[in-house]
């Protein structure tokens, strides 16, 4: 279970990093952010509300919180160090944040088996690869490499945070709330304050673009609980690589909505990321 659980996450958060790519070509990253997470948060509430979810406030939500306040920072900071690219540089740099989940996992104890341990540093290896590493080619702004590590760290640290903030499903359903709602009120101020300092004001969503915005919000917030579950079911190193085969999905979401063609390289990296899944499914 541990494994489908994270092979579901890594589908979805693929499929919400596709759709707010190209959101983001019509709208700032900063609306995308706010307007999805909006939507997520108003069908978490009303499940929390139907499941009696508020049963189960606790400490642990504290965990919620901080995860909610990390994930809007690190995904603006991924979002701008891809605007300064290049891109095949950011994007494999961007996946080194599952170290994060693998550290707290290894540090709490947890011992993989030695195929797993093959498995990890496979996929791994395949992840980065699928980004299209740019090995040559334009300089690299070291405002970017500060940004995506920083975006990375903070991915690593919504996945262990969002692990540890639920122990049961309706409290999940509670932590995942908690979560979007610090989301959206970390998002809007930074928005709010954006504008008072004399940024350009965010532009009229228009409602045909909602489901669009919906969309993203929703498998963002889905994926967020399948790792949740995957987590508590089994390693959390396992459950952290394979949640992490994200970017193989957004690029083979791009070859067939887009028409983008994988370079070598992707596909060398596509093929071993399956791989190392395998190895940790099975290991």
């Amino acid at each position: 279970m541990t494994a489908l659980f994270a092979l579901a996450t890594s589908f979805l958060w693929g499929l919400a990093d596709f759709g707010g790519g190209l959101l983001t070509r019509r709208a700032p990253a900063l609306t995308v952010v706010v307007v999805s997470q909006s939507i997520a948060t108003a069908v978490l509430g009303a499940i929390v509300l139907a499941t009696g979810a508020w049963s189960e406030a606790g400490p642990r939500l504290w965990f919620a919180v901080a995860a909610g306040l990390v994930g809007p920072v690190a995904m603006l900071a991924f979002y701008k160090a891809l605007a300064l690219g290049p891109m095949g540089v950011v994007s494999p740099l961007g996946s080194i944040g599952v170290a994060v989940p693998v550290g707290v996992g290894l540090v709490l104890g947890e011992r993989p088996g030695l195929m797993q341990f093959v498995g990890i540093a496979v996929a791994v290896a395949g992840i980065v690869l699928a980004g299209g590493p740019q090995f040559r080619g334009a300089p690299v702004q070291r405002q970017a490499v500060l940004l995506t590590l920083l975006a990375a760290f903070g991915f690593g640290a919504v996945m262990a945070l969002i692990a540890e903030a639920s122990s049961t499903l309706t409290g999940l359903f509670l932590a995942l709330f908690v979560q979007r709602v610090t989301n959206v009120v970390a998002g809007g101020t930074a928005l709010y304050v954006s504008v008072r300092r004399g940024g350009t004001p965010p532009p009229r969503v228009a409602w045909r673009s909602l489901p669009a915005f919906a969309f993203v919000g929703l498998a963002d917030v889905a994926a967020n609980g399948t790792y949740a579950l995957a987590a508590q079911r089994g390693p959390v190193a396992v459950a952290a690589v394979l949640a992490s085969l994200y970017p193989v999905v957004t690029a083979l979401a791009a070859r067939g909505f887009l028409r983008e063609r994988l370079r070598a390289v992707q596909a060398a990296g596509a093929g071993l990321a399956l791989v190392g899944s395998v190895l940790l499914a099975t290991g």
